[in-house]
């Protein structure tokens, strides 16, 4: 049943209300360095602030046996985090309405030299309209929605009729494995939102991603008589030429393929990290190329291929399931626009909902600029409007009743 017009108003209210306290608490989780096995700390926080609601709580650690074991996980490899994750629960005093996930991951990627950042990138800093921080778009501002979007009801005395779980998972920018752990720890419902900066659109098909290592070995002699040598450098520049021609071939073969065709360049290889050799005045006699593709060239040796990442499945979100109207409608209602869908040549988590529960899982969320490079930004105003659209949408999907005594 459509939402009452006017309890719709009364959430609208409800978040603009709350507005300023969610700013300040995604302010807060940018403050926390929440690299690659570095969230402890945050996860911590998340804890705290879903206790502190109310809400009963479970943390628990990645599974790397039933990971290892299933056909969507990555290789549970050194450097992977061993943080937890972390669960909010919120349970209904009745059975009515369709449950739901609301997650977010907290790790984020490194920040780079600190030199070509305007602000510190762990200092979130507003201006204007604009949240800094590595962080605050991909996707600490999503993370603090999941939980406003709740926070908007309570304060006029309402809680969902239905299930709701507010998940922060780990390891979504390295192997989407955080997500995967939660769904074989038991975790399921009738659909999922997980509110990526996507510019207020609802994602609807999403690449795969691989990511692996190339090692090329050379032969080393003295640079003198370089050309008695092979050079281990110059080899993986031809693989990496190799991989390039692949890529071009996939691209080219995207026509007649739904969400993909009229995408330019929907698969694409990033060669993300080389290091080599051992000394400036030697041929070098071995480099490493870490790469990932989204959807092979002379040595001494074949070169060495390590899958050390990602090995994840794109998916399509198929048009036409309840979730997905309940969510334009949410989002006409806070923003005066229609719902649009985009392809999104990324991982995301989504994929792992849709794929192994066969629910619709829902990626939708604010404007951004810069994710994963310097000055990384989120929308403020656009954090608002998402974060009504969530809250209708809760209050529609899962139906509403009022809040037990002294909740």
């Amino acid at each position: 049943m459509p939402l009452d017009p006017a309890l719709a108003d009364r959430i609208a209210a409800s978040v603009a209300h709350g507005f300023a306290e969610q700013v300040a608490h995604t302010q807060a989780l940018v403050r926390f360095g929440s690299t690659r096995g570095a969230e402890h700390a945050i996860q911590d926080f998340v804890l705290g602030a879903f206790r502190a609601r109310g809400y009963a709580t479970e943390r628990f650690a990645i599974d790397a046996a039933a990971i290892v074991g299933h056909p969507g996980g990555a290789r549970v490899a050194d450097g992977h985090s061993e943080a937890p994750i972390v669960a909010g629960l919120h349970r209904p005093r009745g059975a009515g309405g369709r449950s739901l996930i609301l997650q977010a991951h907290v790790d984020v990627v490194p920040p780079g030299p600190l030199d070509l950042w305007t602000h510190p990138p762990f200092d979130p800093v507003i201006d204007g309209d604009w949240l800094y921080g590595r962080g605050a778009a991909d996707m600490k501002a999503g993370h603090a929605a999941n939980l406003f979007a709740l926070d908007a009801l309570r304060r006029i005395g309402l809680q969902p009729a239905a299930a709701v779980t507010i998940l922060s998972v780990v390891e979504e920018e390295s192997t989407g494995n955080g997500a995967l752990a939660a769904h074989l720890h038991g975790y399921r419902a009738d659909a999922v939102l997980i509110p990526e900066p996507m510019d207020e659109a609802l994602v609807r098909a999403n690449t795969g991603v691989l990511w692996f290592t190339v090692e090329v070995r050379g032969r080393p002699v003295h640079v003198r008589a370089m050309g008695a040598g092979a050079n281990a450098i110059d080899a993986t520049y031809r693989v990496i030429g190799a991989l390039r021609e692949l890529e071009g071939s996939w691209n080219a073969d995207r026509a007649g393929r739904p969400h993909f065709s009229d995408v330019a360049h929907p698969i694409n290889l990033n060669v993300g990290r080389i290091e080599g050799g051992d000394w400036n005045s030697s041929v070098p006699a071995w480099c490493r190329a870490r790469a990932g593709i989204e959807r092979d060239p002379a040595a001494d040796a074949p070169p060495r291929v390590t899958f050390d990442g990602f090995f994840a499945e794109g998916y399509v979100l198929e048009p036409g399931s309840e979730a997905e109207g309940v969510l334009a409608a949410a989002h006409r209602r806070a923003t005066g626009a229609e719902l649009t869908g985009i392809m999104a040549p990324c991982y995301l988590d989504t994929r792992v909902h849709a794929l192994y529960e066969q629910v619709p899982a829902l990626c939708y969320g604010p404007a951004s600029e810069n994710i994963h490079g310097f000055d990384e930004r989120v929308s403020l105003r656009s954090v608002q409007r998402i974060t009504t659209a969530m809250a209708l949408f809760v209050a529609e999907w899962c139906g509403t009743e009022r809040l037990e005594a002294g909740g």
